[in-house]
């Protein structure tokens, strides 16, 4: 009972902090759209990466590092190659055009086709892939915790996860609908807050369970190395420089991500929030990854299915009360990331397709209506993924459509770092070339899938986008940029959390390796 009034207590707040100041006929598109672009540097940072977080990091990621230890903790740490670039090259680069939209920037470079296609190919992706794997994780990752605490939705296992993500859906859907931005980065920072303290829970209780920090390297040395082996089927250290592309196109060329250091104040906000983003990263990588490796530590590797690592730590040894905030953490970890996706939905059809192609007249109100009317229709086409994927994982529970995902995600994300890197690196690039190299990815990514099978989709995705690259830059050599000239540092503070931010990450790779 106290569990479930925690639970009613965190929708309550969400809810009437989400609707304060919500938007009306008078307030502007930048307003609903980029909060007025006058968030702070905390905000920034706060709604960043909670927005990045997702529950199913806490069941995928938690089991991956009871199996393969702290090389798992990769795709957390490494997000800060791909903050740093985001920060010091794209960031001033977006600010000083004053974008709303990555299409916008991708037009000023490329064209109106290549810029039609990308914003066209995200809407795509948000709408289906993105949200509905979010609700549909989300709510199953709360079910499999908390399936008893639960059990008042339905009896039937699989229509209480359905329940739960329609209930999820059309709640994130509801503030973010009548709040726009503001909304989503209030109700962020909270979510972001019970997440880290659910997370931090867990995390020291299965530590303490296991006897103390130190007893990771005593109990579990073979665990704690960031570099696995080349030929390791799952995490060889290769995965590093695919990793590395990817993370371009997750930190600098996401319209969801990127959206709050758009709505920045100045470009000084903007840099200094991502890079304590940067920061809290590594708390993430900490509090996902080591129960993982502690839980190995206490089990051995008697636990038959990895994911149920992080169910495990909370049924067996969380008490009454702190399971009530985890499974908020849970829910906000869901609903940070499908609101944030909702917002830049109804920022991209409405500033990219309605305002261009549909109504090139419409005012403020027309095109905030209209980003609205985005929010509903993901909603549905969301709910029907998430439906499509609950089917999926119980028809067949041992399938990886999780993995397919994944690579039907690389199929538009190579193309799309190839693209994004173009419009920075080139000057006056040749646009059929860059068209060329973009669409080349896709039947690349097919060929060398089917000729190299055993190959990692990480240093898959590598070999893709350098070939892409190769071939938009060899037929645009005298468009070529310095790349030098393109690091833009707002302020000396910056200029020292950024070099601290870098060194702090190749110190971590030297002494973990």
């Amino acid at each position: 009972m106290i569990d479930f009034g925690i639970v009613v207590f965190y929708f309550i707040l969400i809810f009437l902090v989400a609707i304060r100041g919500k938007v009306n006929k008078k307030s502007t598109a930048d307003e609903y759209f980029l909060s007025n672009r006058n968030l702070k540097w905390y905000s920034v940072a706060l709604s960043t990466i909670a927005t990045n977080i997702q529950g199913y990091q806490f069941l995928g990621m938690m089991g991956s590092a009871y199996l393969f230890g702290l090389a798992q903790a990769n795709l957390e740490i490494n997000a800060v190659q791909g903050i740093l670039i985001a920060t010091f090259i794209f960031v001033p680069l977006f600010l000083k055009e004053r974008i709303t939209t990555i299409t916008q920037f991708i037009k000023i470079k490329l064209g109106e086709k290549i810029a039609l296609f990308y914003s066209l190919s995200n809407i795509a992706l948000f709408s289906t892939i993105t949200l509905g794997a979010a609700l549909f994780w989300g709510a199953y990752a709360a079910e499999m915790v908390f399936g008893e605490q639960l059990s008042f939705l339905h009896q039937n296992r699989i229509l209480r996860i359905a329940i739960l993500i329609c209930v999820l859906g059309i709640f994130s859907a509801i503030y973010t609908y009548l709040g726009g931005l503001n909304a989503v980065v209030k109700t962020d920072i909270i979510q972001f807050s019970i997440l880290l303290l659910g997370g931090i829970v867990v995390c020291f209780i299965a530590v303490n369970q296991l006897g103390g920090w130190e007893q990771l390297y005593i109990k579990t040395p073979e665990k704690m190395h960031l570099h696995l082996s080349a030929n390791h089927p799952t995490l060889p250290w290769t995965h590093l420089l695919g990793l590395f592309f990817l993370n371009i196109n997750y930190w600098c060329a996401n319209q969801t991500v990127m959206q709050r250091a758009l709505a920045a104040k100045s470009i000084s906000h903007a840099q200094s929030g991502l890079m304590i983003g940067g920061l809290i990263k590594y708390l993430m990588a900490v509090i996902i990854v080591i129960p993982g490796i502690a839980l190995y530590g206490i089990l051995g590797d008697s636990l038959t299915e990895p994911d149920l690592a992080f169910p495990y730590l909370v049924k067996t040894y969380l008490p009454i009360g702190l399971k009530g905030i985890v499974l908020c953490g849970l829910f906000a970890s869901l609903m940070s990331t499908v609101d944030s996706t909702f917002n830049s939905l109804a920022t991209l059809w409405s500033v990219d397709i309605y305002s261009k192609y549909i109504n090139k007249n419409a005012n403020d109100y027309q095109k905030i209506k209209s980003g609205r009317r985005a929010i509903v229709f993901s909603l549905f086409t969301a709910l029907l993924m998430s439906m499509v994927l609950l089917y999926l994982k119980f028809d067949d529970p041992d399938s990886a459509f999780t993995h397919t995902l994944n690579n039907l995600r690389y199929y538009i994300n190579c193309g799309v770092v190839v693209l994004i890197c173009s419009a920075v690196l080139l000057l006056k690039p040749s646009k059929t070339s860059i068209l060329i190299a973009f669409l080349i990815t896709i039947p690349l990514n097919i060929l060398i899938q089917y000729s190299f099978p055993e190959m990692n989709y990480f240093l898959r995705a590598f070999w893709v986008i350098l070939t892409g690259l190769v071939i938009a830059i060899v037929f645009n050599l005298k468009s070529f940029k310095n790349i030098f000239d393109l690091v833009y540092v707002s302020s000396e503070k910056n200029k020292i959390l950024g070099w601290g931010l870098l060194l702090s990450l190749i110190l971590i790779h030297i002494i973990f390796h």
